[in-house]
């Protein structure tokens, strides 16, 4: 009777296992990046965002940027080179991987997404030497923006 209730015990095991893994994978969802295919600072903040946050990153070059942007409601003055999509939430420019990871870990009320303006040099994809701009990642949704992080 002990190896049947053993074999049983081994068994629920294995399929609980089988269960959270399978669960596990169908989380794994990749991020998808959008960008012009003539810039090339949008490779290097990818290769920021894979280490930051082990993220499959799926690139798109078949839609028009200002298209992308105007969809997904990324402000104006807030535009950059490229676009990412992340859970939900729009990444937009040379935002930095701790406040991708942060926003996913927190998941503050109305925010629709994090933007950082422009191309300021020492964000993650514009290392320039050691040169760096002082810049703010600005989250945005319908109450408007607000900052959400400084650097440097």
């Amino acid at each position: 009777m002990a190896f049947k209730h053993n074999t049983a015990r081994n068994l629920a095991s294995a399929v609980a296992l089988l269960a959270a893994s399978c669960t596990g994978a169908a989380q794994a969802v990749p991020y998808v990046m959008f960008r012009d295919p003539g810039c090339g600072c949008c490779h290097e903040w990818a290769k920021h965002v894979r280490e930051g946050l082990q993220a499959e990153i799926v690139m798109r070059e078949d839609v028009p940027m200002p298209q992308v942007k105007a969809a997904r409601g990324v402000p104006l003055a807030l535009a950059s080179c490229h676009t990412m999509e992340v859970e939900g939430y729009v990444i937009e420019g040379h935002v930095p991987a701790a406040e991708i990871k942060r926003l996913l870990r927190e998941r503050p009320k109305g925010v629709k997404g994090l933007a950082v303006a422009g191309m300021p040099l020492g964000s993650p994809g514009m290392e320039m030497g050691g040169r760096t701009q002082p810049y703010q990642v600005i989250a945005f949704g319908d109450f408007g923006q607000r900052v959400f992080a400084r650097y440097p």
